[in-house]
């Protein structure tokens, strides 16, 4: 098995940075769906262009690579001692070179391993099988939709659906509950696994494994194949939208999976998965380990040259008919500059922007910053960073990370030290949308999953903090120019993200009554 190690290093890579034609293809249909001219309609263009951009710089689609999760099926008698530790190489090797964020972190002290290894990381999934070939497959996904996933033990009350009983009505409740509370925190529009019984562990360990399916296979089991065209037909009446913008296209796919269960207990686990849906696998010659074939089709099968969207300019140009209005901002920015602001403007920031995370939230309620922030954007990111042969760093990958995390902190923090503009994705709650009104800030929304697109804009790493925190948790200093996002939360008290959820919440309400007896 010389060239085992070498294999998974290459599904590693392409994995990682090159989305599968089947995901392709339905984010395709999803633009077609998509009325043009709307935030949604932005949106799937800057993904469309974020997956070339990704493809042809061989860099991360997202920079949040997630947690790796490998499923190997082997022969009787493949050792697999051996063949973990060179899965483990193969994932320090693709860490090393960018390919992966450094993403395993101590769960008690938040140290950062630095090579995505550690205990319980990569999560890897041995199965012996019959036949005398390897099937490996791997799937990254990230924590904001990993954050997004949610189980039900039935019968329960649920928000806007009512009552879910033990039956497959009850099933449909829960599928359609979960597409509503993820809302645009996952960035959708996204993809959903289902795992019906079990236990709580083997519920969600049911639910990754339809993520792994082909976006396009038929269930074999009549009723859970009927329930799943229902939720891609009604999942969408939601009017969620990508990114949670509201819009035609939540929900890009749904699998559906049942196994027994205890007759105390009756679980639906449902695993969120954004719409960089990263998963890939390979066959192996048992006696080499070599690549015999790529199991799902690849990217570079299914063109997406006709996205449309190619820079700043053609970016704004699509978005000015949400408000009409195209802001341009230098930092440092005032309190004035962000009263003129409203909910749909696009905003393009020029000058200095600085990375913060959770840590970085944190740590700055009880203590003084190392640079100082007035008038500052902070931007909600841990980017992929590579030094250069002169010790250099460079952003290899940086997409927006989840934002509501960081409620507790937000609006103290923008107030204490004088910030005008955090930048995110989904969306902030009450707290921020009050410190942003007093305060005199704004939030911006920008494209999860978009870090090659957002990675051009940052021109340059001016110095970093905090470096003992890890790559992802480091404040970094960038010199941005081209930066463009959407103001969903204003000094106003509107919220864009406020709206959508009670718009969605009404519509939900619509499905409360039985469908499947």
């Amino acid at each position: 098995m010389q060239q085992f190690q070498e294999s998974i290093y290459q599904l590693i890579v392409e994995t990682s940075t090159n989305l599968p034609g089947d995901v392709r293809k339905v984010i395709n249909q999803a633009r077609v769906l998509e009325d043009q001219g709307t935030r949604a309609a932005l949106s799937l263009s800057t993904i469309a262009d974020n997956i070339i951009m990704a493809e042809h710089n061989v860099s991360p689609i997202c920079q949040d690579t997630g947690m790796l999760t490998f499923i190997i099926h082997v022969p009787v008698g493949a050792n697999q001692i051996i063949m973990k530790k060179q899965i483990i190489e193969a994932v320090k090797q693709a860490t090393k070179e960018g390919k992966l964020r450094e993403n395993s972190v101590d769960s008690l002290t938040g140290a950062n391993s630095g090579d995505n290894v550690g205990p319980g990381t990569p999560v890897i999934h041995f199965e012996q099988w019959e036949k005398d070939t390897i099937d490996a497959r791997l799937i990254l996904k990230g924590g904001g939709c990993e954050n997004k996933n949610i189980q039900y033990s039935l019968p329960a009350e649920l928000e806007g659906v009512g009552k879910a009983g033990r039956d497959l009505d009850g099933i449909r409740k829960c599928i359609m509950h979960a597409v509503y509370q993820a809302q645009g925190q996952g960035c959708g529009a996204g993809f959903i696994g289902v795992g019906v019984g079990g236990d709580r562990t083997t519920g969600y360990e049911l639910a990754k494994h339809q993520l792994f399916r082909h976006v396009e296979d038929i269930n074999p089991n009549v009723e859970l194949s009927n329930l799943e065209d229902y939720i891609m037909e009604n999942a969408n009446k939601l009017g969620i939208g990508t990114m949670g913008f509201g819009g035609q296209v939540t929900l890009l796919g749904c699998k559906i999976g049942v196994i027994n269960r205890l007759p105390a207990s009756y679980f639906v686990s449902v695993a969120y998965n954004c719409w960089a849906y990263r998963r890939q696998g390979v066959v192996l010659d048992a006696e080499s380990g070599s690549i015999q074939e790529w199991i799902y089709q690849g990217g570079s099968e299914v063109s997406m040259e006709e996205a449309g969207a190619s820079g700043v300019e053609a970016i704004v140009a699509e978005a000015a008919p949400v408000t009409g209005r195209e802001v341009i901002l230098q930092t440092p920015i005032t309190e004035a500059q962000i009263r003129e602001l409203r909910v749909g403007d696009v905003v393009v920031i020029n000058g200095m922007m600085h990375t913060g995370r959770d840590a970085f939230h944190k740590y700055m309620m009880d203590h003084d910053c190392p640079v100082d922030l007035n008038g500052s954007v902070i931007y909600h990111c841990g980017p992929v960073m590579m030094k250069d042969d002169q010790g250099e760093w460079h952003v290899k990958a940086a997409g927006p990370t989840t934002s509501i995390r960081e409620e507790p902190y937000q609006g103290e923090i923008m107030k204490k030290f004088g910030i005008r503009a955090v930048i995110g994705k989904g969306g902030m709650g009450a707290k921020t949308l009050a410190a942003l009104q007093e305060h005199g800030g704004v939030y911006l929304n920008a494209i999860g999953g978009a870090a090659q697109y957002y990675a051009k804009c940052l021109k340059k790493v001016e110095g970093v903090d905090f470096m003992e925190w890890g790559i992802p948790e480091a404040m970094w200093h960038l010199q941005t120019e081209g930066f463009a996002a959407i103001v969903t939360m204003d000094s106003h008290g509107n919220s864009l993200h406020a709206e959508v959820e009670k718009s969605s919440l009404e519509k939900l309400k619509g499905f409360k009554e039985p469908v499947f007896k």
